[in-house]
């Protein structure tokens, strides 16, 4: 189920604190990309053209969405 997490994410961002936290609470690990990264960020948005908010969660190259999306995408 999470053979590949990948969380692009900003600082001072509490949904991304939390999504992080709840992959570290259950012993996922992820891979974090820096989107405050320009560069980062330009492959964020080839992945996700309609990104705008943060974070952005991909499991095994799907994108879940935020925070939000990733706990309805869990139940």
């Amino acid at each position: 189920m999470f053979e590949k997490v990948e969380i692009y994410s900003k600082s001072n961002c509490s949904y991304c604190v939390m999504a992080k936290s709840y992959f570290e609470s259950n012993n996922i690990n992820y891979i974090l990309h820096n989107a405050e990264d320009i560069d980062v960020f330009k492959e964020l948005l080839v992945r996700n053209p309609a990104a705008r908010t943060m974070p952005q969660i991909f499991i095994n190259d799907v994108l879940i969405g935020g925070y939000t999306d990733l706990v309805e995408w869990v139940k």
